[in-house]
This record gives C-alpha cells, structure tokens and sequence, in this order.
C-alpha cells in the first residue's frame, strides 16, 4: 500500500516493505551520532577556546558561544523552510552538510596559523589581548558558517527520520514515537564519545586538530547518510508553509465583514488527491474561518482552503508555548556556558589525572543515555497501561517535568558558586569540580524530558506538510533562548556597575571568576526560571491537541488487539 505524499528516491509511490522503517531510521540515527561527535565538544567547551586563546572576558566568552549555539537552533528554520517547501529533506541535508563542513575548517586554519590568533598570555593575564580586527571578523565567519550548515542537518535530519514510520499504523506510530526517544539517546551518545576523544585533543594537541576533527565526522556522516537513499521515504514538498498561511491572514482580513455559513460543508475545500493532509475544521479562532467562506471569488489570495486555515490554527495554539517554552529555556545555555568556567576554577584532579571541566557534561549525557533507553522500554509501556497515554504521558506534562528540575539546578549551582567563592576569598585549597555532578545530573533530567518532549510535541503537532518548520520551532526556542541569554549577560552587568554590587564592576565584569557575582547571577536565574515555569504550566494546561493521546492509545491497541485475532483466525 503506497503511503500518501511519500516517495522513494526515484519519485515512486513507497513500498512499506522496503522502504522506511527501523532499517532507514538507523542511517538517519548514525547522522546524528558522527555530527554531535564534533558539535557536542564544541558547542560545550568553545567558551574556553574563545577566553583561553582568543582572550576574551568572561561576559564576552559566554555571549559569543550562548550566541554560536543560538545561532545552530535558529538557521534551523532556514532547512526546515527549504525542505518543506522546496526540495526534500535528504537533499537539503546533503547541500547544508558541505557547509558545515566549511565552518569547521575555516576556525581549523585560524587556529592552526599564529597569525590569525593572539598570543599566548605567558602567564600574565593582564598583558593579554583580545581577538580583534580582521582575526575577529574570521572567527565570527566561522562561528556562523557552522550553524548555517548544522542547524538545517538537525532539524531535517528529526523530521526525515520521523517521516520512515507510518502514524496511521498502529506499530509503526509505537516506532516513531521511540524514534524520537532515541534521537535524543543518538545525541548523547554523539556527545559522550566527543566529550571524551575530542575534549582530550583540545586540552592536548591543540585546537586545530580538533575543528579538523569534527569537519571529517561531518564528511563521514554525510557519506553514511547518502548510502540510505536507497531505503528512505521522502516526503514531497507542499510548498512554502509560511505563505499558505499568510494567505489565510489576508484572506481573513479582506472577508472580515462576511457572514459565516451555518455548515461547514459550504467552506472551501480542494480534495484532488495531491494534498498531503487534510484537515477537519476546528473551534476556536473563528475569525481565521471567513478565509474558506465560498463567495464565489477563488482568487489565491481571496480564499484558502479549510486545511491552510487549520494550520494556522495550529500555530497560534501553540504559539503560547512556544513563548513560555523560550523562557523556560532561557538560563540553560548560561548555565552551561558558566558551569564550564566554574569547573576551571576548582580542583579538577580525579586521583592523579586532571579532568578538563567540559568533560564533566559525560555525567548528565550517561545518565541521559541510561534514563532514555530505561523510559522507553520500561517506563512508557508501564505508563501508557496506568494513564491510557500513547506517550505514556503527554508531551507537554513530560516537559513541565524538565523545567522543574531546570529551577532545581540553577539554585544547587547558585548553592555551590556561593562555597566556591567564600573558599577562594579565605585562601583555602579549591573545591572538587566534582561538587557540580549534582547540578549536572538535574540537568540531564532536563534533556530527558524537556528536549524530547517538546521536540515530539511540535512535530507531531504540525501538519504533514509542515513537520521540518514543527521541529524547527523547538530548535528555535533554543536558539531564541541563548540569544536572549546574551542580552540578559549584558543587561545585569550594565545595572549591577550602576548600582555598585560589585564594586563598580558587574556581576560578571572581567577575566577572574573570583571577582565576579556568579553565584548572584545563578540565584536571580534560579527565581527567573521558577515564574518562567509556572507561567509554562499555564499554558500547557491551557493547551488542546490536536489528537487526544488516550484515545489514540485506545484505539491503537483495539486495532493491535483486532489485527492479532484476525491472524489467529
């Protein structure tokens, strides 16, 4: 049975037998393991290569790597918009992939050549001089180059990997949703090997050779991605989103006096059998509903079909959490960023070995990795019998969770900044780094639930013919969130110089974490994350899915339970 809007690579209609499925999905997953190799160690740790050898402070260091790690979230959007639109996922992928690849060179050669960095310090912080003039501009090319590159691989490599499992098949629906379960574990376990190999080669053959690095685990990716062609579903473009929904505004605007018809039978509605989705007219938003009244004028701009109405329906509702999303996400990329130079001002020997900081995200990725495969396989089929959820819970519940346990971490790292400084100021020896596995285990809590829940949650609330822009709304809460981020370092250093917290210096002012505010900062996070918490409850609680998941769950098990009998007959 061909399965509508899906093609294999030769534009024919798909065999279910041969094409998508597990054995698809696992080229997509490999993707997603040799990119993170490079990207994880990179996006983690590059606020060292940036105040280590480009000699930036501390508020500068932590806004350009929260601004490079928004940046991989929102040119998603870019991959998502031309997959969805105009050319299919797997080729966007192959295009953006060279990209990144570029990027990775660019900041391999600059660090590499002296000339294109500062020089060393020698040990006399005060004497050291920032990236500057030309050098600067290079790196900042390359710090952009490679999200333009990875964020459309992201986002096109979650929808074609969700596109290889059938919603409407009962098993195969049960196989996306764990799809995207181990998406995330596929991330982890990108991150864990690149925290461990190639954490070492910067703190020990330098720099250069690890962008080099991560530009060929990209090169091998994209050499393992085209060698599933054979086996994908591709999903045909449906055109651009975006303008089937500004239509849906004009046209509602321009009909904003006509009357509404008392059936919805005399809306306006094109079934010819290309469509890839259509839907059903739902309450709520009336207004947008004048934009499919028939009044005998078909011009495109005039009047839209129920189905483009209904999308953007879909995206005003969850437009709220989106908004709510953003600032629940707002202090993470901090905290990573910070937590990074907070390791490198404690004592970092494990026996005789010196732990680099950066390698400490291995605890919450290990537990992320353990806690994905254990959920999926136990406690989602545990849960799904106790609440008659497919998910087990709803995505939405999953990441209420997350955040909880993000306000959690900040006041625990706030906790352990504010002993770290009192030690230093007494003279006394440095705590152990590893005083900050209790933050980083709280946050991996965070990635189980947050990450894939609302990853889940925007793709499956998509249409079909947007699923690239569903997951490339998560990917730009993320980069939203970091940007914000930045503003938010800028906006406290600025008020706490004027009132003179910190001496006539900003809480993060300057290159020694000694003298800065951090454990102020953690605490005004901490208090910013748990409203932002309770103004996402209500708007999750406020939310209507498109699909109920109880009775999804129902009657996918009646049909499992029906399909069972029917083979024993």
């Amino acid at each position: 049975m061909a399965l509508q809007g899906l093609v294999d690579w030769r534009g024919r209609p798909v065999n279910p037998s041969r094409h998508g499925g597990v054995k698809a999905a696992m080229f997509i997953c490999v993707l997603i393991v040799m990119t993170n190799m490079g990207n994880i160690p990179t996006m983690l740790n590059i606020v060292s290569y940036l105040h280590g050898t480009m000699h930036m402070g501390i508020a500068d260091a932590s806004t350009t790597a929260a601004n490079f790690y928004g940046a991989i979230c929102v040119f998603s959007f870019l991959g998502a918009f031309i997959s969805d639109s105009y050319i299919k996922r797997f080729y966007t992928i192959l295009i953006f992939a060279p990209i990144e690849i570029l990027g990775y060179m660019l900041l391999a050669c600059q660090a590499h050549f002296p000339s294109l960095h500062p020089p060393p310090c020698d040990g006399h912080p005060e004497r050291c001089a920032a990236v500057s003039g030309r050098n600067l501009s290079l790196l900042r090319l390359g710090l952009y180059v490679i999200p333009l590159g990875e964020g459309a691989l992201r986002v096109c490599g979650a929808a074609l990997g969700g596109d290889q499992f059938d919603g409407d098949d009962p098993a195969e629906l049960r196989g996306k949703m764990s799809f995207f379960n181990w998406f995330a574990f596929c991330i982890s376990l990108g991150g864990f090997v690149g925290l461990v190999f190639v954490v070492w080669v910067q703190n020990n053959e330098g720099w250069d050779l690890s962008f080099a690095l991560a530009a060929i685990m990209a090169l091998v990716a994209m050499a393992v991605v085209l060698a599933g062609l054979p086996f994908y579903r591709h999903q045909v473009p449906a055109g651009s989103p975006l303008t089937r929904i500004l239509q849906v505004f004009v046209a509602a605007f321009r009909k904003r006096n006509v009357t509404m018809p008392e059936s919805v039978v005399e809306m306006h509605e094109i079934s010819d059998g290309t469509s890839i989705e259509l839907l059903d007219s739902t309450p709520g938003f009336k207004f947008l509903d004048k934009a499919a009244v028939d009044d005998g004028d078909r011009r495109r701009w005039s009047v839209c079909t129920v189905t483009q109405v209904e999308e953007a329906k879909i995206i005003l509702r969850m437009l709220p959490v989106f908004l709510s999303s953003v600032l629940g996400y707002l202090p993470i990329p901090l905290l990573l960023s910070f937590t990074v130079q907070q390791g490198g001002a404690m004592d970092t020997r494990l026996g005789g070995t010196n732990v680099p900081p950066a390698s400490l995200f291995i605890v919450p990725i290990v537990f992320q990795m353990l806690i994905l495969v254990a959920y999926d396989r136990a406690v989602v089929p545990w849960l799904r019998r106790a609440t008659g959820y497919a998910g087990g819970i709803t995505h939405l519940q999953r990441v209420g969770v997350g955040f909880a346990s993000s306000a959690a971490s900040l006041a625990l790292a706030a906790a352990v900044e504010s002993r770290r400084r009192g030690r230093a100021s007494a003279s006394a020896p440095p705590m152990s780094v590893f005083w900050l596995t209790p933050q980083f285990f709280l946050l991996g809590v965070m990635d189980v639930t947050s990450f894939v829940g609302l990853l889940e949650f925007f793709y499956s609330e998509a249409s079909a013919g947007m699923k690239s822009i569903g997951g490339a709304v998560f990917f730009c809460i993320l980069g939203v969130a970091s940007w914000l981020g930045s503003v938010l370092i800028q906006a406290v250093n600025r008020a706490t110089a004027r009132r003179g917290d910190g001496g006539g210096h900003g809480w993060l002012d300057g290159a020694d974490l000694d003298a800065s505010h951090l454990d102020r900062f953690y605490w005004l996070l901490a208090v910013f994350e748990l409203v932002a918490f309770f103004l996402y409850l209500y708007c999750a609680w406020s939310y209507t899915y498109r699909r109920d998941p109880r009775m999804q769950a129902a009657m996918e098990d009646d049909k499992v339970t029906t399909t069972t009998k029917k083979a024993a007959v």
